[in-house]
This record gives structure tokens, C-alpha cells and sequence, in this order.
């Protein structure tokens, strides 16, 4: 109990005096729990989505882990409170590493408030699938972003002294399938993309663990798979805290302990007496066990759980509301904006048409492990208690309520859209028709196709007909198409914008806050665009249990926005796409090849004050074998009207480099390189 001392050395001390089946009851879970009813609650447990019991005689406390994506799952259950926060998605929109960081805070202070000490938050998959019903809980397509926002969310969850979770490790890229599919990908394309997101998160987080997933990775389980867990996490990368299993994710005893996992979740039908008897037999070597331990020991010590646990609270709701609120208003992407029709003008308005998503009343939230309890119960079933599995849950973050509170002059009227003609009636007879359209995306199902579902395509083209001044509004998991886009005048992208959605998209909406989000996925034009028209295995339905089947990479490095430029294919919006209601020019662009710095000047050219997310992408030599460009540096920029700064960027080499698999690692590439910032091009050049 000496804090003056290195975990590490910690840890060691309280490995050497305990007994084996302590060691054994440490590295698994004792079962579902609060998961699944009538599973027996062993004492100590929270009631969380997993429970490890601690060795009193040693001080070592118990590990209460808590699902939380978005949030603190599962807080009904004991009369909690949890805040929703904007979608991951959403958050890794507004391109601010700092709203990342305080969207972790926040996670981490209910957390301890309502006396867990981990998360097993932290998606870090890239969006390689955008029909993948866990988007919402990823941070995009690029692995720069993703792993730079998922790192600084992690870093300020585990700031509040509860230990961090990155998951799903790794290619868990679509929910069919999930536990029988195979990923064939290549070793290039593997640390190029979702690798390189989970190496920059652990990296700047330093997470206590890392959930390994589901799904095979080249034929071995990725619970079980020796490169991904030994020879990447844990020897190139030197991660120091500990793998478990993703919930029934374990397949093996001796094969999974000796190839890197150190945890099974949530039972122990394979790390706890079958571990024992590995043990015993010296099939599975006691130094190995020990260093399972003390990777979760140290951690523990690292994160202060065991020196400063948590004392139960009262969770701050204002508080949560409050950077609930920043994060979305940092978050929700203006697509279109034709005619300058947004921000609305109050003073100008008679009338307004409010149509569909049950925006009289609330938000959609995301489902799965990610779903938080509304407080009051669903806004729309009124459903009590815990949030059902896999339907939409509505929070009361009510558009209708601050959308007149913006316009107190106007007649704001409201129509529920399941009457195609009567929501067209109403949209006729206002200035103004503002439809919401949404999109449910949960755990445990893709969407089969990027169309929004229940004929909503039909009720905006209607509602667009009826009124020349239609705007969409869209509460979405991901992408998705939008065949009435040239007939409306502005779309804004909401994600699902959490507990504060409907007050940050009132001031976006009248201007009080100007737009400053960017997209961190592609939306393409239709499903035949993608690399997988379809998604894979998704024809394999029940009533009939699937056969395993692989899911073969072909797009290999094309991920995103490199594939739509690597094809030639034009998407509906690009990766890093998104309006302000003021206007930015860039110029003097220099790049330093030597220095790997880029340089340039953004000046805001509009008469509103703004914040721009200036982005650099660089386009590697022809030897590198890359026909696209690259993101490799950002800043948010926020400038006064008619103000310039000058923006100085450092390229990290990483960034700019390939791996090469034969030499089995990453190397700059000498040659020409370009920098691309704004509608500028500057060429730099790398020797060997």
C-alpha cells in the first residue's frame, strides 16, 4: 500500500503472496449476473455487465465493470441516474480531441459516482461496414481520427480514476456474423487500418484493458490469436494492462492463455478450474498466469482504483447536461444549406412545420450494450424500468419544446409523419417544414441497406414537394442515402445527439451556434457504391443456424474515403464534408519534408465568427502503392469575422508511412510527397 511506488513493482508484491486459486479467481468473472434475469448477483457485485470479487486478506478490491458506450448502462435497475451523450460517431464528428477527452470525463465521473471502478466503453472499430448497427458507438473511418478521438475519450475517463476498456480488438467490422465469421486480411492492410486505430489509441490512453472480439481474425479466434494479442498489443506496441474476453468470447484454456488472453468474461468455464488444472499440469506455465494477474493488478494500481475507490454519489445531471449539450453542439454536421436558408431568422417567421421522429417529445438513442436509460422512461412508450434489448429508446430531449422556445412569434405546429398527405398538408401551409427522419442501429443486427426504413424516403419527397423551404433533419447510426437531397433546401446530420440533442439543434438551427462538425464517415450515394454492396453473410438468416464464413478484405487498404477516390466513384458526401453558416479561404500552404510540418493560413471570410476543422491530407509517392490521399493532421480554428491565423501542423512519420509486411514493419517511403489543405497543394520530398 505504498503509493510512493512504481504499479508495476506493486503489483509484484501482491502477486508473491497469493495462493493459486486466488490468482485463478482473478483473471475470469463469476457469470451474467444482472445481464440475463434470474442469474444469481454474487455479493459486492454492482450490478454492472461484469464482476470480478477481490482478495480481501490482500486489499485488493473488487472490479465492477459497467457498460458505457454513450453512458452508464443499465441504471434503472438501482433508481440512477446515467447522461446520454452524443453518439461516438457524432462526438468524433465535431474533430476536437478536447470534447473527446471531456466525453470520457464524464462517463468516468458517473461512473465512480455510482460506484464502478471500469468501463468496457471504448469502440475503437473502423467504419469499413457503414451498415454496421454498432457505429454509432465507433469514431469513423480513418484510423488517425478514431484512434486520436477514442484515445483522448479513453485518457479522460481513466483521469477519474475508473479503469478504461478499447475494444473490440480487432476487425469486429459488422454484427453478422459476429461470432462464426472469419476476417481474411492481409498483414499490410491489417496495421494500415484498425490496427493503426487501436496502436494510436493505447498509445495516447494507456488503457487498463483491451476487450478482444468476437470473430476470427485469418483463421484463429481473435481471443485466441497469437499475433494479434502477444506479438502486436503486448510486445510491439508494450501494452501493460490486460486482454479479456469479450462476453462469451473465450473458446480454449491452454491455447487462449498461452496466445495472450488474460481474462475470460463474464464466467470461468475455461480460466477457472480448467486454467487451474493447465496450471497444475504446467500445461499453462504459473509464470504465465502470474503475468495475467499482474497485468490486471498493476493496472489497477495505475488507475487508483485500489488507493482511491469510488465513494457512491449523487450523479451531477446538470453537469452531464451541460457537456452533453457542447459535445452535440460540436457534433451535428450541416449538409446543405441552399439559398442560406439556415440559420432561421425568429423575427421572420410566422409558421413552422415540425414532421416526424417523434420530435414532439424526445431523441433516438442507440441500442445493444451501448443503451442508457432514460430518465422518466421512453419518451414516446413511456416503458418503465430498463431499456428493452434491440428496440429504440427515446430520450425527453424534446425539439418541439426548444424549437419554440427559439421562434416565440411563430406558430410551430406538429405532425407525427405516418400520414404522408396530412404531414404534406401541414408543410403546404407553413413557411417552413423541418422533418426528422431517424434511423435505429443496435448491437446484434446490420441494417441490410444505407435507405432510411419506414418509407421516410417517401415522406420527405412529399413534405419537399408540398414546401420549397424543407430542411432534414437526421437522428442516424451512421450513413445513409438520400434520394430527395437535391429537392430540400438544408440537411443537418444529429447522429443521435444525447440528452442536450434537442437544445444544441434548436441554437444550430437559429444560428446562436454555427455549425463547425465535419463527417468521420463517407456517406455514399447507394449501397452498390460500397466495396460490399451487400453485407457479408447477411443472406445467411435464421430460422436456420448460419454455417461460419469468411469475410475476405478485398477493399485491403481502401477503407473509407480511399476506396470512393481509389474507384473513382463520387460520393453523396465525403469524409471531412461539412457546412459552416460563415465562409473560410486558405493560402501561403508550405510543406517541410525534412521537418514533416505543414503550414498555412485560414482566414474566416464570412461576416459570423467560426470555428473551422482544417484538415491536411497527403498523397504518398506512386513506389508506396496508395492511389489516394490520406488524412494526417487537423485543427479546429476558430476565427473572428475577417480574422486570419497562421495554422503550423506536425506530421507524424507514422502517418506518412507504409507497412512493409515482407520486412515486418513501417518505413517512409523516399520520394515526392503532396500536402493537401483546403483547395492547396504543396509538394515536399523524402529521402531514405
Amino acid at each position: 500500500m505504498d503509493k510512493t511506488l512504481p504499479p508495476d513493482q506493486r503489483a509484484d508484491m501482491v502477486v508473491a503472496q497469493m495462493t493459486l486459486d486466488e490468482k485463478i479467481q482473478l483473471v475470469h468473472g463469476t457469470g451474467w449476473g444482472a445481464l440475463r434475469p434470474g442469474e444469481p448477483i454474487p455479493p459486492g457485485s454492482n450490478e454492472g455487465a461484469g464482476f470480478v470479487p477481490g482478495i480481501d486478506r490482500l486489499g485488493i478490491p473488487a472490479v465492477n465493470m459497467a457498460d458505457s458506450a454513450v453512458g452508464v448502462r443499465m441504471a434503472a435497475v438501482e433508481s440512477r441516474y446515467a447522461t446520454l451523450l452524443p453518439s461516438t460517431l457524432g462526438a468524433a464528428a465535431s474533430f476536437d480531441p478536447e470534447a473527446a477527452y471531456l466525453y470520457g470525463s464524464v462517463i468516468g465521473r458517473e461512473l465512480r459516482d455510482q460506484g464502478f471502478n471500469m468501463s468496457i466503453g471504448g469502440g475503437v472499430d473502423l467504419i469499413r461496414e457503414p451498415r454496421n448497427g454498432r457505429n454509432f458507438e465507433y469514431a469513423g473511418e480513418d484510423p488517425i481520427l478514431a484512434g486520436t478521438m477514442v484515445g483522448q475519450l479513453m485518457k479522460g475517463l481513466q483521469a477519474q480514476q475508473v479503469m478504461g476498456d478499447i475494444k473490440h480488438y480487432a476487425f469486429n467490422d459488422q454484427e453478422t456474423g459476429r461470432n462464426i465469421l472469419n476476417a481474411i486480411v492481409d498483414k499490410r492492410t491489417m496495421r494500415e487500418t484498425d490496427l493503426l486505430a487501436f496502436q494510436i489509441a493505447v498509445k495516447i490512453s494507456q488503457p487498463a484493458g483491451v476487450m478482444c472480439s468476437y470473430n476470427k481474425v485469418n483463421g484463429d479466434y481473435a481471443c485466441e490469436n497469437d499475433y494479434l494479442l502477444n506479438q502486436v498489443l503486448k510486445k510491439e506496441w508494450g501494452f501493460q494492462g490486460w486482454v479479456l474476453s469479450d462476453w462469451g468470447g473465450t473458446h480454449s484454456t491452454t491455447k487462449a492463455a498461452l496466445n495472450g488472453l488474460d481474462q475470460e468474461m463474464p464466467g470461468g468455464g475455461f480460466f477457472g478450474a480448467p486454467l487451474e488444472k493447465a496450471v497444475d499440469s504446467r500445461e499453462v506455465p504459473e509464470e504465465r498466469l502470474n503475468d495475467m494477474v499482474h497485468r490486471i493488478l498493476r493496472s489497477m494500481f495505475a488507475c487508483g482504483v485500489i488507493d482511491n475507490p469510488p465513494v457512491r454519489s449523487v450523479v451531477d445531471p446538470f453537469q452531464g447536461l451541460e457537456d452533453a449539450r457542447h459535445i452535440a453542439e460540436e457534433s451535428i454536421v450541416l449538409l446543405k444549406n441552399e439559398g442560406d436558408l439556415l440559420p432561421l431568422n425568429a423575427a421572420r417567421l410566422a409558421s413552422i412545420a415540425l414532421i416526424g421522429s417523434h420530435a414532439d417529445v424526445g431523441v433516438l438513442s442507440g441500442g445493444g450494450s451501448a443503451q442508457v436509460d432514460p430518465p422518466g422512461g421512453d419518451s414516446v412508450t413511456h416503458h418503465k424500468g430498463g431499456s428493452p434489448w434491440m428496440h429504440p429508446v427515446w430520450f425527453p430531449s424534446s425539439p418541439l419544446k426548444y424549437i419554440r422556445g427559439r421562434a416565440p412569434l411563430a406558430t410551430v405546429a406538429y405532425d407525427d409523419g405516418t400520414d404522408t398527405a396530412a404531414a404534406a398538408k401541414l408543410a403546404k401551409a407553413s413557411q417552413v417544414a423541418i422533418v426528422f427522419v431517424n434511423q435505429f442501429m443496435s448491437e446484434g443486427r446490420d441494417a441490410a441497406t444505407l435507405s432510411l426504413p419506414d418509407n421516410q424516403d417517401a415522406l420527405v419527397a412529399a413534405v419537399a414537394a408540398a414546401n420549397p423551404h424543407t430542411i432534414v433533419v437526421i437522428e442516424s447510426g451512421g450513413p445513409v442515402s438520400m434520394p430527395w437531397v437535391e429537392n430540400v433546401k438544408g440537411v443537418l446530420e444529429a447522429w443521435y445527439p444525447g440528452i442536450g440533442g434537442a437544445q444544441a439543434l434548436a441554437a444550430i438551427l437559429f444560428g446562436d451556434v454555427n455549425p463547425s462538425a465535419k463527417l468521420p464517415v463517407t456517406f455514399a450515394t447507394s449501397d452498390a457504391d460500397l466495396p460490399h454492396p451487400q453485407v457479408p453473410g447477411i443472406e445467411l438468416k435464421p430460422p436456420n443456424r448460419p454455417p461460419p464464413f469468411d469475410v475476405n478484405y478485398t477493399e485491403g487498404l481502401k477503407v473509407g474515403y480511399k476506396w470512393f477516390e481509389a474507384e473513382h466513384k463520387q460520393p453523396l458526401f465525403p469524409f471531412g464534408y461539412g457546412l459552416s453558416y460563415t465562409t473560410f479561404t486558405y493560402s501561403a500552404l508550405q510543406a517541410d519534408g525534412d521537418a514533416h510540418t505543414v503550414s498555412f493560413s485560414v482566414k474566416n471570410a464570412g461576416k459570423r465568427a467560426g470555428t473551422e476543422v482544417a484538415q491536411v491530407y497527403v498523397m504518398l509517392p506512386s513506389a508506396a502503392g496508395e492511389p489516394f490521399k490520406r488524412l494526417a493532421a487537423w485543427e479546429r480554428v476558430t476565427l473572428k469575422p475577417g480574422e486570419s491565423k497562421l495554422v503550423a501542423l506536425s506530421l507524424d512519420p507514422l502517418y506518412l508511412s507504409i507497412f512493409n509486411a515482407e520486412k515486418d514493419g513501417w518505413e517512409l517511403v523516399a520520394g515526392d510527397y503532396k500536402a493537401f489543405a483546403g483547395s492547396l497543394t504543396s509538394a515536399f520530398h523524402v529521402s531514405r
